[in-house]
């Protein structure tokens, strides 16, 4: 029995409610059961400098957490002058995933930076981020295409991302912190709506784990990835 009552290959309760941000040219607040993400896109006419006269354009990615985002305060990493090893890590992530569905030369000599805040922490933040901040950045370039920016869409697929661990010996769908602070193996998956691999983060937090477990995993997340984007799209055409 999981925590939460759900079925081994149910989701939390989801929402992306678009169009949270008045200034940002995309944005989405997505919450995952108890995990709240605000993410927003900013456009930039311009690309950054390794990328000039190249005709190619760049999609990067900012993640932070609010100071009460968890169950005590957190220092602001701004206090510190630097950011923790886990923040550079799961911000690049972000950046990957979206950069993996997007024609770069299509979207020009511009910079799209989409920032994933986290309001409220229970579990799998990561996940949320790029699968809020894919609608976030799909609302952007809506908007370069609008205005005639861009000839042709540069977004290729959708593109989310969900948890999936062995927890009290049973593989689970999306776990939350509960599950996911005693799972035995712990993993994230960054799949496209085609079903093509990103990324793909497993470890044994205790035992070894198999292929064949793997295996299983990867069916549960390719469910719940299905599932993501089916929610991706309804939030989109509101």
């Amino acid at each position: 029995m999981r925590p939460s009552g759900r079925a081994l290959d149910q989701l939390r309760a989801l929402s992306i409610e678009t169009g949270v941000s008045r200034h940002a040219e995309g944005s989405c607040l997505i919450k995952v059961g108890n995990t709240h993400v605000l993410c927003t896109a900013s456009l930039e006419d311009k690309p950054p400098p390794f990328l000039r006269n190249s005709g190619m354009g760049w999609v990067t990615a900012e993640y932070g957490m609010l100071p009460r985002s968890t169950h005590t305060r957190s220092k602001r990493e701004a206090a510190s002058g630097k950011q923790s090893g886990r923040t550079q890590e799961i911000q690049r992530l972000i950046g990957r995933s979206l950069r993996a569905v997007v024609d770069r030369q299509a979207l020009g000599e511009r910079q799209i930076t989409v920032d994933c805040d986290v309001i409220q922490a229970d579990g799998g933040t990561r996940c949320a981020a790029i699968t809020g901040g894919f609608v976030a950045l799909r609302l952007a370039v809506n908007q370069l295409m609008k205005k005639g920016l861009v000839t042709s869409d540069p977004i290729m697929d959708h593109v989310a991302a969900v948890s999936c661990g062995i927890y009290a010996g049973q593989p689970v769908l999306d776990l939350d912190y509960d599950e996911d602070s005693a799972a035995g193996t712990d993993g994230n998956f960054v799949i496209t709506g085609a079903g093509r691999l990103v990324e793909v983060q497993a470890s044994a937090e205790g035992a070894p784990f198999s292929v064949q477990d793997l295996g299983v995993l990867m069916d549960l997340a390719t469910k719940g990835i299905a599932d993501l984007v089916q929610a991706q799209k309804e939030a989109l055409s509101k």
